[in-house]
């Protein structure tokens, strides 16, 4: 088979012919779609590649507002518990100063309630002494004694006879 020796000029030019119809009609009708399609298939992938992109960057955008959010919580917390401590130590010292006064007061009342009773039992004191001398006087006088050594002798047992509280 010799393709040479078998080839007819007129069947080359219609099979010429058909082929050039062929890439026209293709070229008209097909091409075009083909590559509207193939356009429209890589504009989609790019579209979904962007769109990945920019939802990379907001997760990043997202992590960093959570972490300055973290941080912004944990130092709001830390001025928060050093307020809680700074009132609890005011309260400490606002309520041992109020116990010392309270103290203080207590005291000066207990050293007063003391002065009162001891001006009492003096006073009292004082009135038993009168009324012990009173009747004394009064025993001295009823037995009219005559000398000084009796009225002594008779003084002193008495008080002797007598006990103070």
């Amino acid at each position: 088979m010799d393709i040479f020796n078998d080839f007819s000029i007129g069947l080359f030019a219609m099979q010429l012919t058909i082929l050039i119809l062929l890439l026209f009609l293709l070229a008209k009708f097909a091409w075009k779609p083909i590559l509207n399609s193939l356009d429209e298939r890589e504009e989609g992938i790019q579209n979904a590649l962007d769109q990945a992109e920019n939802a990379r960057k907001e997760m990043q955008n997202l992590q960093a507002d959570n972490e300055k959010m973290i941080k912004e919580a944990r130092a709001e917390r830390d001025a928060m518990m050093k307020d809680a401590r700074e009132i609890k130590d005011n309260i400490i010292a606002e309520a041992k100063e109020e116990a010392q006064e309270q103290a203080s007061i207590m005291i000066e009342n207990a050293k007063a309630t003391i002065k009162q009773e001891q001006q009492a039992a003096v006073a009292e004191l004082k009135k038993n002494v009168a009324e012990l001398s009173i009747g004394i006087a009064q025993s001295v006088v009823k037995k009219e004694l005559a000398s000084q050594d009796e009225q002594l002798k008779l003084v002193e047992g008495m008080l002797q006879d007598v006990t103070l509280n």
